[in-house]
């Protein structure tokens, strides 16, 4: 997606929405979603990021589970009320949605703006059994314009592939908001960050990104997660968080999106993407999207 020139010189204030779904019950999981989009708006965000499947929880155990869950985008109930919430306190809404398309289930981010729905992005690496239920997205990299800024989306596992950062910076993402599940990691210390923060900090440095990723918290047939949410600026820098490993909160913080472009050259000699050796690898990474601008 080719950006146009417009750069908004305001800060946005991001939020991070940590909360604990209930698996399968749909209808609570969004009315306790709206609640805290509303709480968060209280607090003047803009761009709320809430967690990966927050509508249904994550561990499924049958694809006829998965697909009795899932709902079409838009039309389906919980973007419904997505989009209500947004149109009604004039906010930016990125969150996790189990998606039906067709005969197709995917692990889907839907973008939302006051207006109604920006776009959707699907899961591009599917963690464990969810290729059991979900087919691999199919929409590449997206990243959408918007009047905060030009935001791209991640999905949990997609940002151990430092392609992903890359191929949304070079389309000029200025934030990548990453709805996730983070699982514990075999042989984490548990004094230290999480891995999955220093991956993130690593990519919002090297691609100069700022990157909103909201977790969930809670055990779900089992399957702990960790939360730790958190929100980094373009320098690699946590800027909110990282939250608690277990209780429900709201992450808020200030950035000014247009810095993610314009400090991008770290001094008069190196710029990380203008400084990729092209000759000797492909520009692209072997996507199919076209360059954008940095």
């Amino acid at each position: 997606m080719r950006m146009t020139s417009h750069v908004r010189e305001a800060e946005v204030t991001v939020a991070c929405i940590q909360m604990e779904p209930r698996f399968g019950e749909t209808a609570a999981n969004v009315a306790k979603s709206v609640a805290l989009i509303e709480s968060a708006a209280r607090q003047g965000a803009e761009l709320i990021v809430l967690p990966e499947l927050c509508n249904t929880g994550y561990v499924f155990q049958t694809r006829a589970e998965a697909r009795a869950l899932a709902e079409e985008i838009p039309d389906g109930p919980t973007t419904r009320a997505w989009m209500e919430a947004a149109a009604r306190l004039g906010v930016h809404i990125v969150a996790g949605i189990t998606e039906r398309a067709g005969n197709d289930l995917f692990n889907t981010a839907a973008i939302i703006g006051p207006d109604g729905l920006i776009g959707r992005y699907r899961k591009m690496h599917l963690w464990a059994d969810e290729a059991l239920y979900f087919s691999p997205g199919d929409l590449g990299f997206p990243v959408f314009d918007t009047p905060l800024g030009r935001i791209g989306c991640h999905i949990c596992y997609d940002c151990w592939f430092p392609e992903s950062f890359r191929l949304a910076a070079l389309q000029g993402a200025e934030i990548l908001c990453v709805p996730t599940n983070w699982v514990p990691i075999p042989g984490q210390d548990p004094k230290r960050e999480a891995m999955a923060n220093i991956i993130v900090m690593a990519a919002a440095h090297s691609n100069s990104v700022f990157v909103a990723a909201a977790d969930r918290v809670g055990t779900e047939r089992g399957q702990p997660f960790i939360g730790q949410s958190l929100i980094v600026s373009h320098t690699g820098w946590p800027i909110a968080g990282p939250a608690s490993p277990d209780g429900e909160e709201i992450l808020i913080a200030k950035a000014n999106l247009a810095d993610a472009r314009r400090k991008r050259n770290w001094n008069a000699f190196n710029q990380a993407l203008r400084d990729r050796r092209t000759d000797a690898y492909a520009e692209m990474l072997g996507s199919n999207h076209k360059r954008g601008w940095y």
